[in-house]
């Protein structure tokens, strides 16, 4: 079980008592006021990065190289699909643990990620050989 999913609604029930134990029922008002204002900021910025994501080719990204490069262990998936500005490309099956997704860019330079529980856990980034590479000079 996630912790988080306990400690968030025992957090903001918390915070709507003591509101009311401090200033009354308009203590109750102000906080719930900051509780909604929090969820909707939330909504806002999951609705921004989906609008942005819809608008590109699944699993595209503009550069492969800078995804590996920003990427960092912990953070979730829907600030990886923000950096992307694309959903993933999904790879493993729908609902199961760990959910693996690729993002290719142009040079079909591509970057797996792993997922665990909705945060990333490790990536691996992959670069074509280049074709047109002279063969090595002999003596």
């Amino acid at each position: 079980m996630n912790l988080r999913n306990l400690l968030v609604p025992l957090g903001a029930i918390g915070l709507i008592v003591f509101g009311f134990f401090a200033y009354g029922w308009a203590g109750v008002a102000a906080v719930a006021g900051g509780l909604v204002m929090w969820a909707l900021l939330h909504f806002t910025r999951l609705m921004k990065v989906m609008d942005k994501a819809a608008k590109r080719p699944i699993g595209y990204v503009g550069s492969a190289v800078m995804l590996n490069a920003r990427l960092s262990p912990g953070v979730n998936l829907m600030h990886v699909v923000a950096m992307t500005q694309s959903l993933g490309e999904q790879l493993s099956a729908q609902d199961a643990q760990p959910e693996v997704y690729r993002w290719t860019d142009g040079t079909q330079s591509h970057v797996t990620c792993e997922f665990q529980q909705g945060k990333l856990v490790k990536w691996a980034l992959v670069r074509p050989e280049p074709e047109d590479a002279a063969p090595p000079q002999g003596a």
